[in-house]
């Protein structure tokens, strides 16, 4: 059949209404069944071990991963192998998601007597609601859809869309109830952008010891611009004798005195330094570091203790370096 732009999105759009319909169905029919499934994956010493075949067990190992990722300890075991020795994996301490849209897999369907003489707590996701896993299941979550968004009603299409989002429901349910934080997100994804950002700090980034510039307030103009070149930050500190942060002088500082014509042969630090400048504290996060510097426009910022004493330095290239920005 020639492909016909009117025809393909006329499917593409009726299938994303058949899709839509069954998730607000699905809506619909959630009750106390779902919250005694929260319930029993809270109460659990061991992991949700999700199982699942063909297309219900590509679902399952997105949803367990996505459990892995918010809190709650979880792994994919596929039902054949469950048959030759994985089964093993599975101790009665977990709990056992199975999905499957007619609750009729024979894999599936072959490891259910064996989990319930293990005592293994088993929740269901499921379209067949009087089906084999269904009477073995303890709680049923109904994942059943009057039809699937394929044309021929045999691809799994809007109960596999319907068992995902169950999936995420029960995520976002049980993240919730154990308090997850974004810090907690964040160290099971230290590679990603967000753990970097919630995992890096600015004792982790900044340049330290003779890396940062700094001069005391009586230095000549001229040590100030050695100090300065030498050590690439694109501006310096201008430090009491205990080494608490008076001021700072920058690049742009020295581009607007040369416009203004200020003769600087016999000038002090003292006299150009910028005084009480932007800083941060060194066991803040970099990620606020970036927040301060682009909401004032700078492009470096001291770091500090909590006494207020210079113990670093950085800029935004060392922020690009880390990933950070």
């Amino acid at each position: 059949m020639p492909v016909t732009s009117a025809h393909t999105l006329q499917l593409a759009r009726e299938t994303l209404d058949i899709e839509a319909a069954a998730l607000l169905q699905a809506k619909t029919r959630l009750d106390d069944r779902f919250v005694d499934a929260v319930k029993l994956v809270l109460s659990v010493q061991g992991r949700v071990v999700v199982t699942g075949m063909g297309k219900s067990g590509h679902i399952g190992h997105k949803i367990a991963a996505t459990l892995a990722s918010t809190g709650t300890p979880a792994m994919f075991v596929h039902p054949g192998e469950a048959s030759h020795g994985d089964l093993g994996m599975i101790q009665a301490i977990d709990v056992v998601l199975a999905i499957s849209n007619s609750g009729e897999s024979d894999e599936l369907v072959a490891i259910l007597p064996v989990l319930k003489r293990l005592g293994v707590p088993l929740l269901a996701m499921t379209g067949g609601l009087s089906s084999s896993l269904a009477r073995h299941a303890d709680i049923v979550l109904d994942c059943s859809v009057d039809k699937e968004a394929c044309p021929l009603n045999l691809a799994p299409t809007a109960s596999t869309t319907v068992q995902l989002a169950m999936g995420d429901a029960l995520a976002v349910a049980l993240l919730d109830a154990r308090g997850f934080k974004p810090e907690d997100f964040a160290r099971s994804h230290p590679g990603g952008a967000l753990g970097r950002r919630l995992l890096t700090h600015v004792a982790d980034v900044m340049r330290q010891g003779d890396a940062v510039p700094r001069v005391s307030p009586d230095t000549a103009f001229t040590a100030l611009m050695r100090e300065m070149s030498s050590k690439g930050l694109g501006a310096t500190s201008v430090t009491d004798v205990d080494g608490r942060v008076l001021g700072v002088f920058t690049d742009g500082d020295l581009r607007r005195l040369i416009e203004k014509g200020t003769d600087l042969r016999n000038l002090k630090a003292c006299d150009v330094m910028h005084a009480n400048p932007h800083t941060i504290r060194v066991d803040a996060l970099a990620v606020e570091a970036a927040e301060i510097m682009e909401q004032r426009r700078i492009t470096s910022i001291l770091v500090v203790d909590g006494s207020g004493l210079l113990c670093g330095a950085l800029n935004t290239n060392d922020l690009m370096r880390a990933k950070v920005i």
